[in-house]
């Protein structure tokens, strides 16, 4: 399993590595016009959010973004991440738990490339604290908190301001208990 999490990380670094440097040599040649330049014109914000609700189940999420346009080809930006679950009586390690609340936050890094417009390949740094807290079916609780790194390398189709895709977290692992899976699709957004 490490093997193929190293070759899909080794693929993706050198792919977006010589992506970058083309394009950032192709931007060497345009001319540097200071006078006319518009700062604000290359920012784009967007995000997501998220609702779930069921029987005795509720998530609840938010994550705005904003990204720099460096190149047609190359942006940057940073996010942020905020969740809340809360389930009861949902049947976790075997009816064991009567009630789970969950609070998630952090921020993330992510980079953009776009080596022709309806392809996107994306790589986002991001840092979350988990709070966990359960109630136990005895009334007893415990906490679980801790911070959790995760890489995602993804591919997308670009259509407008959407891009759908998929992404992989090359660090993830089971016991994290944050993600459900490794590879996860995606919708996003940038006006």
């Amino acid at each position: 399993m490490k093997r193929f999490n190293i070759r899909i990380l080794s693929f993706f670094l050198t792919i977006s590595f010589f992506l970058t440097c083309s394009f950032s040599i192709l931007a060497q040649e345009k001319r540097n016009d200071t006078k006319n330049y518009d700062f604000t014109k290359n920012w784009k914000f967007g995000g997501g959010l998220g609702l779930g609700f069921g029987s005795g189940y509720t998530d609840i999420m938010i994550a705005p973004s904003a990204i720099y346009q460096f190149t047609p080809y190359v942006s940057a930006g940073i996010g942020l991440q905020g969740s809340y679950i809360k389930s009861k009586d949902r049947g976790y390690y075997y009816n064991a738990i009567k009630e789970y609340d969950s609070w998630i936050y952090g921020g993330s890094l992510i980079v953009l490339s776009n080596p022709i417009p309806q392809l996107q390949l994306s790589a986002e740094l991001e840092q979350l604290r988990v709070n966990n807290s359960y109630t136990y079916k005895d009334l007893t609780k415990r906490d679980d908190n801790f911070w959790n790194t995760a890489l995602f390398l993804g591919i997308g189709y670009v259509n407008g301001p959407v891009t759908i895709g998929i992404r992989y977290n090359v660090l993830y692992r089971e016991k994290d208990m944050v993600y459900g899976s490794g590879f996860m699709p995606f919708v996003r957004m940038y006006f």
